[in-house]
């Protein structure tokens, strides 16, 4: 925990003059993983909606798309629960199998958005990554605290889509996005001071 790393005051992050060189290899191998699992995810997305039986049956049969997304979170819980344990090899193809299925199940914003429409959205996400994961490597605060409110917050926007799938409200929906924007920002600058913290 971030607590425990010597140097840090407890509930104040304080941020070195700069990463060391460990952290950097660190980081940099970090982010390596998450674009090749990002590579596989939107290859495997536009294969399946370039497909019109495999999309075709991902969008016309609500069981198989919950299938998909149910394989999706019990994939993260069994990784988030074994990782410490798995071997390497077990580790990348798990990731891997999550990217596919993450592949599959996006492979539908292929049939409401435009491909400019979607290039702009991931851009636009990639930038805020990149400005998220600045700030936590350079911010003197200890960002600790925000794990537990941010993984409330994940389980809260996803009973809150759940839900909306049966409103059908739009402004409910634009609640969620927003909401969903602001957790999975505040994720961005915890896990990366986390990964700095732990190295």
């Amino acid at each position: 925990m971030l607590q425990n790393r010597p140097g840090l005051a407890a509930g104040n992050f304080v941020a070195s003059a700069g990463i060391s060189d460990v952290q950097r290899t660190v980081l940099k191998n970090v982010y390596l993983w998450m674009t090749a699992g990002l590579a596989i995810t939107g290859v495997t997305a536009t294969y399946v909606a370039s497909n019109d039986a495999l999309v075709g049956a991902i969008a016309g049969n609500p069981i198989l798309l919950f299938g998909l997304i149910i394989g999706e979170l019990a994939l993260v819980f069994f990784l988030s629960a074994r990782i410490q344990t798995m071997t390497p090899m077990a580790v990348t193809l798990s990731f891997a199998g999550y990217s596919l299925l993450n592949g599959a199940t996006l492979s539908i914003v292929f049939l409401a958005y435009t491909g400019g429409s979607i290039a702009r959205a991931f851009f636009l996400a990639a930038g805020m990554f990149a400005a998220m994961s600045v700030y936590a490597m350079t911010t003197r605060r200890n960002l600790a605290s925000w794990g537990s409110y941010l993984f409330m917050g994940v389980i809260g926007l996803i009973l809150a889509s759940v839900v909306n799938m049966f409103l059908a409200s739009a402004a409910f929906d634009w609640i969620i996005s927003l909401a969903g924007v602001a957790i999975f920002l505040g994720l961005t600058a915890y896990d990366t001071q986390r990964i700095l913290a732990l190295t």
